[in-house]
Formats: structure tokens, sequence, C-alpha cells
């Protein structure tokens, strides 16, 4: 029962998906962190149904670009957007670390926020109708969504924290870290593998990309907040399957090329 809990408190904070809504507490907080890519797992079938919907239905490229892109939004409910939203505010203020915190806590909404998230999207529509998803190629997409999540969670179990409230705080001081931290390192090392072996290039691209954009992360979040945050941890979700599907367009149009 208690892992059934475990993952409703997961899918119901970072999905829009319908679960119970389960009652937060020790219990059922201590690994919530590791069921955090099961998340990616329904969006990587999700993405799958909807490639092969595409294909049986001869949908036009830009229909299923479309589509590609916004699977992962719409069963998020854009809970990782909005942190990659407000990220973006407070890196364009290059204020210090204390102001580039007051600006993630205002519900406004900056000019630089409204900028980046038209530069992502039309980033992510022309990336998801350029690629081309052959069976290894939509292998590692699905994966992607996986890797990413657990990144981010081994991230928050283990990057210090910027301040003692909000969301990563709350999930992070919660859970068992050196748990959670092992199993979402060996599952990321373990995707990463997989994504070789599957995709072989292009799935040594995309999983080299998420881990660079993961020391990126490191270092940026040290040096711009001073540590870690919610908001953050949307930001690199969202910066990092960006990465992995470019990575995955780029070797394509290179062998293409070639």
């Amino acid at each position: 029962m208690i892992v059934f809990e475990t993952i409703a408190v997961a899918f119901a904070m970072f999905s829009a998906i319908p679960v119970p809504q389960p009652v937060w507490g020790p219990r059922n907080m201590r690994y919530a962190l590791c069921a955090l890519p099961l998340i990616g797992v329904v969006i990587g079938l999700a993405q799958a149904l909807w490639q092969i919907a595409a294909n049986w239905l001869c949908m036009p490229e830009m229909l299923r670009g479309a589509g590609l892109c916004l699977i992962p939004i719409l069963l998020t409910g854009g809970i990782h957007l909005d942190g990659y939203a407000d990220t973006s505010d407070a890196l364009a203020s290059c204020a210090p670390p204390e102001k580039k915190q007051e600006i993630l806590k205002d519900p406004r909404c900056g000019a630089f926020a409204v900028i980046r998230l038209g530069v992502w999207f039309v980033a992510s529509f022309a990336l998801c109708t350029a690629v081309r998803l052959d069976d290894p190629a939509l292998a590692c997409f699905g994966m992607s969504f996986v890797l990413s999540r657990a990144l981010s969670g081994w991230a928050v179990a283990t990057f210090p924290l910027a301040k003692n409230t909000g969301l990563a705080h709350t999930f992070a001081t919660s859970a068992d870290r050196t748990a959670v931290r092992r199993v979402l390192l060996v599952l990321a090392i373990l995707l990463a593998v997989c994504m070789c072996a599957v995709g072989r290039i292009e799935g040594a691209a995309m999983a080299a990309a998420a881990f660079l954009v993961l020391l990126y992360y490191r270092r940026m979040s040290d040096k711009q907040f001073g540590g870690l945050s919610g908001d953050l941890a949307g930001w690199f979700l969202q910066t990092a399957e960006l990465w992995m599907l470019a990575a995955l367009v780029a070797v394509q149009l290179l062998e293409a090329a070639l």
C-alpha cells in the first residue's frame, strides 16, 4: 500500500494525470523522488503511441511534431515549464543571488520569461518536426523523459539547496537521501547504457547531452542562486529534454549529410 501511496505523491505533484490524493507524510514521501521517473515512462509511452498513430494516419510532419511537443506539457500540466520561466526571468536579471531568489518567488511573469518560453516552444516544435523516429530513435526518445527525471530527482537529493523552504526542500528533507541518490544514479547510468546500446551514436549523444546539462546545472545553481530550488529543477528538466532532442536531430542530420 505504501508503494502505491509513494507513486501517487509523485504523480499528484509532478503530473496532471488523475491519481488518488494521499496525505503527505514521512512514509510516503521517503522514496517519492524514486517514483518521479515513472512519470517519464508514461510520457515516453504516450509519445510512442502518438508516433504510431501519426505513421498509421500519415499525418503531416507539422501535426506529428506538434503532438510530440505538446504531449509532455499536457501530461505534466506545465509544472516544469513554470520553473523554467521563473528561472529565465531570474537569470536575465543579472542580479545578486539573493535578488534572483526573490524573482523566483514573484508570481508575475516577466518579459524574459515570455521571450524564453517562446524560444523554447519554437525550438521544441522545430526539433519534434525534424526528428526521424525509427524504432531505435523512438526508444531513445522515450527513455530521455525517464533519464531527465532520474537526474532531476538525483540532483534534488544531492545538490546543496538554496533555502530551507519550498518544494525542493520539502522533497529533499523528507527523502531517505542516501537511498534515493543510489537508486536514481544507478537508474540514470542504466538508462544511459541502454540508450547507447539501442541508439548507438544517437543514444550516446543524447545521454552525453543530459549529463553535460547536469554539470552546467550544478555550476549555475551554485553560482547564480546559491543552491538548488524547485524552479531550478524545472529549468533543468526542460533544458535537458530539449538538448537531448537537439543531440538526436543533430546526429541524424550529420549522418544524412555524410
